[in-house]
């Protein structure tokens, strides 16, 4: 099924649409840069930042959220906001893989949590690193061993010694080799469970919480919220000191910056989920010298495997076959462009066995449950605030349905939502003879997009195994991952396949 599909680096449907995208990054490596002068005389390659939050959904005030982020606002004041940007997985570890790769976790080889990224994989920071660019790690890391070949330098702080992931940002660029361009892969701990009290930070008050659909209104479910907000307020003020000392250096106008979050809010219904609250991701891009549109908000569709392609481009350097994703930079430009019109998304195992696809087409979101009979409560995060008051709930009687949801053992397998009219998607429409032919559509580029990049999906009882016991909550393995089965993508050899799948 899957013979010669990557004899094309695009499918055969692809549009005009994309010729146009291809000529807008012809013209984009024509254009000449300026650049600051270093020590050496002019730098016209752009040094390149990339932020990536743990664990934090859209919730900028940018984005009309509740925590206040006046250092992204800024950002994203004088660069571009994007409010259609989604990861590939809601789960830390594929969602990273799948971002220095540029390709869909079960195309990485880790497509589910605790996994490393199998060696021999295109690494995005290694292209930079052999072209002359100082490349650095600093913060949360998360992907194996394999990617470590791909930075001259990598700060191992634990936990432990920097809970915020933070701390050694500026460090970095101080201490940075001066004669050459550098990329830097910035990794916060903000604001991944367990918080940690900020004492430079105002408190939000719980009793203000917005609280998204499926996270019970209760005291403590609204504490909980409240203690994400602080740590999503602090990964901004470390976004603050990296601006200062970009402009201390003289070097801000010539450095991209792109602001991402690895996956949802670590709450129920978000994190782990293919819902928005658990997909959709914050994509702040700033360059000076890029010229790119300032103060524009992007509709436009953008997926996280299409960070890699932009910033090889960016970097002048070709985009190989391996990268499945399409350089988004030109929407910058051109705010009416669209490098795509789908974008799919992928749940996987993750502390417990869950499989299911999603693909977002205009105002329509559509997911296939390959796992009903596994409920999604996350029952590694069975006693952490809000999930330990669903639990108390659920023994009261008291769950709304949505609250309820997430511990039924007999789920649909299609769920189509419009997420203009029902932006929380609280009401499956699959079953709505209205919207029979939109189901078709979404149903077959998702069939498509399987075909084409090999998500072969594992039998039930092929899939990794649960890592907890579903009713007790205890741990039946003493490592991160159960004994190794078959995980998806992998009967298909997917690590083999280049194919990116529908665009349009």
């Amino acid at each position: 099924m899957h013979a010669d599909i990557n004899s094309s680096r695009r499918p055969l449907n692809t549009t005009n649409k994309y010729i146009t995208v291809t000529l807008s990054c012809m013209v984009f490596w024509l254009w000449p840069q300026s650049g600051e002068a270093d020590v050496r005389g002019a730098q016209t390659q752009p040094n390149i930042i990339l932020i990536i939050g743990d664990d934090i959904s859209p919730d900028f005030s940018c984005y009309g959220g509740q925590v206040l982020t006046p250092n992204i606002d800024q950002l994203a004041k004088d660069g571009v906001r994007f409010d259609n940007a989604y990861v590939t997985a809601s789960s830390c570890s594929p969602s990273r893989c799948s971002i220095i790769t540029g390709r869909y976790p079960h195309n990485t080889g880790a497509p589910e949590l605790h996994m490393d990224l199998p060696a021999g994989q295109y690494l995005f920071p290694l292209a930079l690193k052999e072209s002359g660019y100082y490349t650095l790690q600093a913060g949360k890391w998360h992907m194996g061993n394999y990617p470590r070949i791909a930075f001259d330098k990598i700060y191992d702080d634990s936990y432990a010694i920097d809970p915020t992931g933070s701390a050694r940002w500026v460090q970095a660029l101080q201490e940075r080799p001066k004669d050459k361009p550098f990329f830097m892969w910035f990794a916060s701990l903000d604001a991944h469970r367990p918080w940690e009290p900020d004492p430079e930070a105002e408190p939000y008050d719980p009793k203000k919480m917005i609280l998204p659909a499926g996270i019970p209104d209760t005291p403590k479910s609204r504490a909980d919220l409240a203690s994400y907000c602080v740590e999503v307020h602090r990964f901004d003020r470390y976004i603050g000191k990296v601006v200062t000392e970009l402009k201390n250096q003289d070097i801000y106008n010539n450095t991209l910056i792109i602001i991402i979050g690895d996956n949802g809010r670590p709450f129920p219904r978000n994190k782990t989920t293919l819902y928005d609250n658990g997909m959709k991701t914050p994509l702040v891009v700033h360059w000076p010298n890029g010229n790119l549109k300032k103060g524009l908000s992007s509709k436009s569709f953008v997926s996280t495997i299409d960070i890699a392609p932009a910033i090889l481009e960016a970097a002048r350097l070709p985009v190989p076959q391996q990268v499945q994703g399409i350089n988004f930079l030109p929407i910058a430009r051109q705010p009416d462009l669209k490098i795509r019109e789908v974008v799919f998304g992928e749940r996987n195992w993750h502390t417990q066995r869950n499989c299911e696809r999603m693909v977002r087409h205009g105002d329509w979101i559509y997911f296939r449950n390959f796992t009903p009979n596994s409920y999604s409560f996350l029952m590694v995060s069975y006693n952490k605030g809000a999930y330990a008051e669903l639990l108390r709930l659920k023994a009261e009687n008291k769950l709304t349905p949505e609250q309820a949801q997430i511990f039924s053992t007999n789920n649909r397998e299609e769920y189509l939502f419009n997420v203009t009219k029902d932006p929380q998607q609280l009401n499956n429409l699959a079953a709505d003879n209205k919207h029979t032919k939109k189901l078709k559509q979404l149903r077959e580029l998702l069939t498509t997009w399987q075909q084409q990049t090999g998500d072969a999906i594992p039998a039930i009882g092929d899939m990794t195994p649960d890592r907890h016991n579903r009713q007790t909550y205890e741990s039946l393995y003493t490592t991160r991952r159960p004994p190794e089965k078959t995980v998806p993508g992998q009967q298909a050899n997917a690590t083999k396949i280049n194919h990116p799948g529908p665009i349009n």
